[in-house]
């Protein structure tokens, strides 16, 4: 009788162990007796009946991630796989169902996620795919989101994490994106061009303008300096032509004189007696009469009359 003491106690600590078992936090536990579906026990200390309950699996409730790649084919005829990411979590007030309808939830998931993509993605264009990838992972999880919750998932965020065409069509997008930089490039060196070539010959000119407005002045301070010369010469007995041909001879020895003190300068010819200033004036008075006479004549000039046919 002693003997066997050992093996009852043994056998109802096994009994009270097996009694008792701890559910972790965001984590439910399907309890069933004898095969049948009896309670969803939630975190905590938990109680079952030994030999007579069993604990049929546990399901977590906390959200998960399961990433999905889809190789499918575009409007424009590009194969691109896409990498889908769905983020789901166990709905605790539908355990039951979570635990119960679905074998495989991740294949179930993979499937939808799989058919809404290949309904969607062949409707656009590649270079539309990147531009609205929101539109699509929009698009999944409306339709997981409608078939799911009557399985207990439900899903909180679709997202499209990756876009990956062929690699060439790749290289292709790169020459085209470069070849549009360069044009780009090239169109702003031509407006650049354009506006230093704009720019630089409003400076000139603006520098002629100027440049003709200082020998203008110069020419109109000369006229009136010789004027005032001659005016001055008048005043102490001398006439306007002798006058003019002492200014003529000052400034040719002025002339001689400046040539003289540039060391730089190439050889030039020119008379320096002073019969030479009288002479150039003598010429240029007979050019100005020539050509005064010259103009009166073609003012004067009537035009013929055509004869009648």
């Amino acid at each position: 009788m002693f003997a066997t003491l050992p093996i009852i106690f043994i056998l109802i600590a096994l009994f009270v162990f097996g009694a008792f078992f701890v559910v972790k936090q965001q984590t439910s536990a399907i309890i069933e007796r004898f095969g049948k579906f009896q309670s969803i026990r939630h975190s905590g200390l938990q109680l079952k009946i030994p030999l007579v309950d069993r604990i049929a699996g546990k399901l977590s409730l906390k959200i998960q991630q399961l990433d999905v790649i889809i190789e499918t084919k575009t409007l424009d005829d590009v194969f691109v796989k896409l990498k889908v990411s769905v983020q789901y979590k166990v709905i605790r007030e539908k355990v039951y169902d979570a635990f119960y309808k679905l074998d495989y939830p991740h294949d179930q998931i993979t499937s939808f996620v799989f058919d809404v993509v290949r309904a969607e993605v062949p409707k656009m264009r590649l270079d539309d795919v990147f531009v609205k990838k929101d539109d699509i992972a929009i698009a999944v999880k409306r339709e997981l989101q409608e078939y799911m919750t009557e399985y207990g998932y439900d899903i909180i965020k679709t997202l499209v994490t990756d876009i990956d065409p062929d690699a060439q069509v790749k290289a292709a997008m790169n020459r085209i994106n470069a070849a549009d930089r360069e044009k780009t490039a090239a169109q702003f060196e031509g407006d650049a061009q354009r506006i230093l070539i704009v720019e630089r010959a409003k400076a000139e000119a603006e520098s002629k303008r100027l440049q003709g407005q200082g020998i203008a002045d110069q020419r109109r301070e000369i006229a009136r300096g010789l004027e005032e010369s001659v005016e001055v010469l008048n005043k102490v007995g001398i006439n306007s032509q002798e006058a003019s041909a002492l200014i003529v001879v000052t400034q040719h020895y002025d002339t001689l004189q400046s040539i003289g003190q540039e060391t730089n300068s190439n050889l030039i010819l020119l008379p320096n007696s002073p019969q030479a200033g009288s002479q150039m004036l003598n010429d240029m008075v007979a050019s100005f009469t020539a050509s005064n006479q010259i103009g009166e004549a073609m003012k004067n000039a009537k035009p013929k009359k055509k004869n009648n046919e």
